[in-house]
């Protein structure tokens, strides 16, 4: 009731035909030892060249077999005569059977031209498309480059236009201190503003930092325990734990208080 299932066919599966002994009689030759070249896969089952092998191998066998015997000058003659006639047809054969192989290898290499011309077309036309978009995206790039040019060249065109005759704008104090490069930050020399000319404008001058009376009077005001430094000497580091062993912190620093001296 079960069956097995195989990931193989039954003709992959097939073994070649099976090939029994055989014993050849004295004196006998059996047509199909004639074809012992051909084999399974390698001529077998015969097709239209194969049969046309045969009937030629029969040919010549009929031929050989009708042959004038070699006991007079004139059967000599005759045989000679056949031979080469059997030769030139031989040659004929040879040469038509030489053109079509010729033609198959020719009908070959065009197919293979072809495809070769095909594949280097596609090629070239893969590779003139990626230059081509290059190409485009450098365009874009650029004309993109030149809109922002533009916005930017006509924004200050606008800017300039709405006060091309001198009009007095109202001052924008918030656009002043917010801006550090206006005026209030860092005026221009150019417009009458020469800062080294009130350079003391900003020093410091103070009573009690520049005159005596007023450091006496500043060190008063200030408390005692400011001017009287307190040091306290470090208490020494405990190297002995409660259990009475000495730590290795401790015997580091002996080791090191040892070689010191």
């Amino acid at each position: 009731t079960l069956g097995t299932q195989t990931d193989y066919r039954d003709g992959e599966a097939q073994t070649d035909p099976y090939s029994p002994e055989y014993i050849v009689r004295s004196g006998s030759v059996p047509e199909i030892l004639t074809l012992a070249t051909l084999t399974w896969g390698r001529g077998l089952p015969a097709g239209q060249a194969e049969m046309e092998i045969i009937d030629r191998i029969r040919e010549k066998r009929a031929w050989e077999a009708a042959l004038p015997p070699m006991d007079c000058p004139s059967n000599i003659v005759k045989r000679l005569k056949m031979m080469e006639a059997m030769e030139r047809k031989e040659w004929a054969y040879r040469e038509e059977e030489i053109d079509k192989l010729q033609k198959v290898q020719m009908e070959v290499f065009k197919k293979l031209l072809q495809r070769r011309e095909e594949n280097q077309n596609e090629l070239d036309a893969t590779r003139l498309y990626n230059h081509w978009q290059n190409h485009q995206k450098a365009k874009e790039e650029k004309i993109r480059k030149i809109q922002h040019d533009c916005a930017l060249m006509l924004r200050k065109l606008i800017a300039k236009r709405k006060n091309w005759v001198g009009k007095l704008e109202r001052r924008d104090i918030i656009k002043e201190y917010k801006d550090f490069s206006s005026q209030t930050y860092a005026p221009l020399s150019r417009i009458g503003f020469f800062p080294d000319n009130i350079s003391d404008y900003y020093a410091v001058k103070n009573f009690y930092l520049n005159t005596f009376a007023g450091l006496c009077e500043l060190e008063k005001s200030v408390q005692h325990s400011v001017s009287q430094l307190k040091i306290k000497s470090p208490k020494p580091k405990c190297t002995v734990t409660k259990t009475g062993y000495i730590r290795r912190s401790g015997r580091l620093e002996a080791v090191l208080a040892q070689v010191h001296q």
